[in-house]
């Protein structure tokens, strides 16, 4: 079984302390909060179930870690290019790939993100996709909501979810 090195860094932030893992390369692998910490491992652990993950401490701080520090600062744009390695199916994928199409301080049903997709008819799909994300903020499923409205799930929290949305419709 092949190894992946990928390295850790602990940050504060206005919504509580994250845990950022990231490879050589720079790209996102999980991006999570510290208290959410069995879930990340849980999702790394279904989408590296072929791989020997190595966690080892960054050397030094991240361009990824400087780039949320400036989305928390109200830099919004800051995450726009930072690259991501998502490993889901091909259909979490997709809808991951069309989370971070939606822009900064808009939402979306998951109605519309399922339609945005092509596949209309996979609401419930969709949210499974969204609630399987693994990269917090930089994939931004907190933007996903109800079909009327309302603040649904969120990994982190219904108000880690409501800061984020606020914080983004401020900025």
């Amino acid at each position: 079984m092949a190894t992946q090195t990928l390295q850790t860094e602990r940050f504060e932030t206005p919504t509580g302390r994250m845990l950022l893992i990231t490879d050589e390369h720079g790209w996102v692998h999980a991006l999570d909060w510290e208290d959410q910490r069995e879930r990340t491992q849980r999702l790394l652990g279904r989408y590296y179930r072929h791989v020997t993950l190595a966690m080892r401490e960054a050397n030094g701080e991240s361009a990824a870690k400087r780039a949320l520090l400036a989305y928390f600062k109200g830099r919004l744009e800051a995450i726009a290019t930072l690259r991501v390695a998502t490993s889901g199916t091909d259909f979490q994928n997709q809808v991951w790939t069309a989370l971070r199409r939606i822009p900064s301080g808009q939402t979306v049903s998951y109605g519309a993100l399922a339609k945005e997709i092509g596949r209309p008819a996979a609401v419930r799909a969709v949210g499974l996709a969204n609630g399987s994300n693994p990269i917090a903020i930089v994939v931004p499923c907190h933007r996903v909501i109800g079909a009327n409205a309302s603040l649904t799930g969120y990994g982190g929290g219904l108000e880690r979810k409501r800061w984020l949305l606020a914080h983004e419709a401020s900025a």
